[in-house]
This record gives C-alpha cells, sequence and structure tokens, in this order.
C-alpha cells in the first residue's frame, strides 16, 4: 500500500498524458454540468419555494423522487435516447463527453431545485413581509429572494460539483469510457483498479479526495464570511 501511494505520487508529478487527460474531461464534465443545473434549478426552485398555489405540494413531492434518481437508471434512460433506436440518435450524442454532460444534468436539476426551495420556503415569509411593506411586485421580489440566498446558492453549486464528481453509473453508460474522449475519474479509476494498474488508480483517486477537500474548505470559508 505505501509503495502504491509512492508510486501515485511520482505519477502526479511527472505530469502524465493520460491522468491529466482524464482530469481535463472530468472538470470539463462537471463544472458545465453543475453550472447548467444551477442555472435552470435555482429560479424553479425559488419559485417553488415561494409559490401558494395548490399543486405546489405535489411538485415538490415530484421533486424529491427524482432527488433519489439512480445513476444507474439515468444512464439507460440517456442511453436509450441516444442510441442508434432513439428518438435524439440523430444527434450522435452517445458515447460524448456532450451525452454525459446531459445525463448529469437530468441527475443534478431536481437537486437544485429541493435544495433551493427547502432553502427559500423557510426564508420566504420574512422576505415577503418585507417586499409587502415597501410595496414590490411579485417578480421584484423573486430577484431580491434569490439574491439573499446567494450564500446558499454557492454552498449548492459545490454540493453539486462534487456530486458529480463523484458519479459513475450514468456516465459510464452514456460515456462508455473511452480513453482520450469520455474517460473520467471515476470510471478510470474502475477501469486501471480491475487491470490491477493501483498506481494509476491510486494516483487519479488522490487527485479526487484533493478536488473533494478543496470544495469542502471553499464551502467553510463562504459559511464563515456569511457568519461574520
Amino acid at each position: 500500500m505505501g509503495q502504491a501511494f509512492i508510486e501515485a505520487f511520482e505519477l502526479i508529478l511527472s505530469g502524465d498524458r493520460i491522468v491529466w487527460q482524464i482530469i481535463g474531461v472530468t472538470l470539463e464534465m462537471t463544472l458545465i454540468s453543475s453550472f447548467v443545473a444551477i442555472l435552470i434549478g435555482v429560479p424553479i426552485g425559488a419559485w417553488l419555494g415561494n409559490a401558494t398555489f395548490r399543486g405546489r405540494r405535489v411538485l415538490v413531492i415530484i421533486d424529491r423522487a427524482f432527488m433519489g434518481l439512480p445513476p444507474v437508471v439515468c444512464g439507460l434512460f440517456c442511453y436509450l435516447l441516444f442510441s442508434g433506436v432513439g428518438p435524439l440518435r440523430g444527434l450522435h450524442l452517445l458515447y460524448t463527453v456532450t451525452g454525459m454532460v446531459i445525463a448529469q444534468i437530468i441527475l443534478l436539476l431536481p437537486m437544485a431545485v429541493g435544495m433551493t426551495e427547502s432553502h427559500v420556503f423557510a426564508a420566504a415569509p420574512v422576505i415577503n413581509e418585507t417586499t409587502r411593506g415597501l410595496k414590490i411586485g411579485k417578480t421584484r421580489s423573486l430577484f431580491l429572494t434569490i439574491n439573499e440566498s446567494r450564500y446558499h446558492i454557492i454552498s449548492t453549486y459545490l454540493f453539486l460539483w462534487g456530486r458529480a464528481m463523484a458519479e459513475v453509473g450514468a456516465v459510464s453508460i452514456v460515456g462508455g469510457a473511452i480513453m482520450f474522449k469520455t474517460n473520467v475519474m471515476t470510471t478510470a479509476i474502475m477501469n486501471y483498479t480491475s487491470m490491477g494498474n493501483f498506481k494509476s488508480a491510486m494516483a487519479l483517486g488522490i487527485i479526487l479526495l484533493f478536488l473533494v477537500f478543496l470544495l469542502n474548505i471553499i464551502g467553510a470559508l463562504l459559511q464563515g464570511d456569511r457568519n461574520k
């Protein structure tokens, strides 16, 4: 085990082309998918958390259900959409980074909506009371609510990014873990381990852990700024 760690660090410091290409694909996929999910999910979640219509609770329940969507089911769904018999076969998204991004967005979007909705639902009564006193309309009130939730939104984005980096089921089905094309850290770790290449698997695992710790440190610093 100790020798594997030493060899892994040597591989990282050597600037191995394959390892850093895998890291690059991972960052491209996770940053884009988490950003799109937060961009779409925050307005929907804020609206849902601030809404009072009759069907609101049903929509919240549906969103909660999709927050627990198994990644392999999402991957299978996307595979059927993108494959030769699927309705989106003409877009040639199967075994591409774009297809993996779409699968990740489907997984992350309900989380972005749900986390924003729960936060806004708790904060909405105080904000709405203030906006009514200032005679601010519903649209401006919604934007004010989003602005007041900016720290929570940043924390949600960091969570979604970490969740995207840890994903393996959907991306392995949709992307196929093709070397120099769609192989990401999680699928590469799985493949390297099955091949007995523990040095490369350990190197990617160390980098993945470092990125996860970095996300938690950023989140803690943001939380500290908020409490000042």
